[in-house]
């Protein structure tokens, strides 16, 4: 077996909501959309995002993911400006990443992160 890749699925309540937000706020693109149930790319990096009411969907607003950037900076200024909703502006922690979290309409975590270049 070879892996070739793999999709965070977000519990959702709202799947039109949370379309708009992630392609209007985070620059995804829509891929595919089966019933309840889409997919959203940007870049390398696939969401799915499954309303309340499919087969084995958690509560919404229960979801997390961590993405690895290059830089956080500037995509938190773009995001705040654009008042989407987030824990405050990116820290350094002691595990060598840079990164906040952002919210989506139900509550789901996305954390955006960089490594922190050492001296």
């Amino acid at each position: 077996m070879k892996i070739t890749g793999a999709a965070t699925v977000l519990p959702v309540r709202d799947l039109e909501a949370s379309l708009r937000f992630f392609i209007d706020h985070l620059g995804f693109a829509e891929e595919f959309r089966f019933g309840n149930y889409a997919g959203v790319q940007c870049e390398r990096l696939m969401l799915h995002l499954s309303q309340q009411g499919n087969p084995n969907t958690a509560e919404p607003g229960t979801g997390c993911v961590y993405v690895f950037c290059d830089e956080v900076d500037q995509w938190y200024a773009q995001l705040n400006a654009a008042g989407v909703r987030t824990d405050g502006p990116p820290e350094t922690y002691p595990y060598g990443m840079r990164d906040f979290l952002v919210f989506d309409p139900d509550g789901n975590q996305i954390s955006f992160g960089c490594p922190v270049k050492e001296d």
